[in-house]
């Protein structure tokens, strides 16, 4: 197949795109390069890609892709606290313009990638897709609102399919530092400390990035008829923790590290149990292969070997808030996330 990932320099992106790649298709990315030079590891050769904002891509950018996996987005809660309007622009009518674009183009299917985030505030028991849904942030917000005007589009030429990723975490070429147990293990790592910033009672369900990316793959070669217009939680049903949950297990991972709580430490009113039943009965190939212990060793050893300090894990190369920020205090991106030099996004082929 001939598919497109919109942001395929980003935390799952970069690892969805090798992955196709790998299967045989033929992938490229697009991008507007906010992290680009936020590599974690040794740089990788580049792989096909078009830079450019997805708010300006056209039906001549489509033309003769199969699918499209929609990755392009503000990416977490206090990014998309920033500017909340943007978050709207962005995640929500630049998507369902996307896929808007995509159907006029041919693509047949169109892969959006949501978020758990959707269920919001839902403390009693478990959640599954068909439960209500109730954001709580505009990143939530964002992503509930884009599913409905891109379902609205589904028909017999055009399969749009709602992937509700859990909470991310592992390594990628483009880490996040940002993500609960990413964090906590390097704050482990670097000072000994497990530090929670909330009280930990929240629940969260996580997954690895590698599974995220492994489901995408998953919902792209399904046949259309197991995966037209239907949501689909991404994680293991196992995998839902309380956040001190998290940071036992980090406490027993990172050696003479301890569990301390922020001064300020409250609850959080992000609390949701997630079910995720559906993707693994509907496509047996996708089989998650990671859990949270074994993620935390492989944060732990990838910060050893990388030296991380504490000053990598809370600065501008890894806390996408940071970046965005230090870009606009240099005054080279708007507050709308435009590169304030057009040249910037202009069209570009890389190799």
């Amino acid at each position: 197949m001939k598919i497109l990932v919109t942001g395929h320099h980003g935390y799952i992106g970069s690892l969805l795109l090798p992955m196709l790649l790998g299967r045989g298709h033929q992938a490229s990315g697009l991008d507007s390069f906010l992290f680009e030079g936020c590599t974690f590891g040794a740089e990788t050769p580049p792989p096909p890609a078009i830079r450019k904002d997805v708010r300006d891509v056209g039906v001549a950018d489509l033309l003769g892709y199969d699918a499209v996996a929609h990755l392009g987005a503000i990416s977490n809660d206090p990014l998309g606290d920033l500017n909340p309007e943007c978050t709207y622009e962005i995640n929500y009518r630049a998507s369902v313009r996307l896929a808007k674009v995509a159907k006029e183009a041919g693509v047949k299917r169109f892969i959006f990638s949501s978020s758990c985030s959707n269920y919001g505030d839902a403390p009693e028991g478990f959640v599954d897709e068909d439960s209500p849904l109730r954001p709580v942030t505009a990143y939530g917000v964002s992503k509930v609102r884009a599913e409905e005007g891109i379902s609205a589009m589904a028909d017999s030429t055009f399969t749009p399919v709602f992937p509700r990723s859990a909470t991310a975490y592992g390594v990628s070429p483009r880490l996040r530092a940002d993500l609960v147990l990413n964090n906590l293990i390097g704050w482990a790592f670097t000072t000994g400390r497990v530090f929670l910033k909330s009280d930990g009672s929240p629940w969260r369900p996580i997954v690895h990035a590698e599974d995220m990316a492994r489901a995408f793959v998953a919902l792209i070669e399904a046949p259309r008829e197991l995966v037209h217009n239907r949501a689909f939680n991404v994680g293991r049903t196992e995998e839902n923790f309380q956040v001190r949950e998290l940071a036992a297990i980090v406490e027993e991972v990172v050696p003479n590290s301890r569990i301390e709580f922020a001064s300020d430490a409250g609850p959080d009113k992000r609390n949701y149990r997630v079910n995720c039943d559906r993707i693994r009965k509907t496509l047996p190939s996708f089989q998650p292969e990671w859990t949270a212990r074994r993620g935390a060793q492989q944060l732990y050893d990838a910060y050893r070997s990388q030296h991380l300090t504490l000053e990598d894990l809370e600065g501008a190369r890894y806390m996408r808030i940071r970046r965005v920020r230090t870009l606009q205090q240099e005054g080279k991106l708007d507050s709308m996330l435009r590169w304030m030099n057009q040249g910037e996004s202009a069209l570009r082929k890389t190799a």
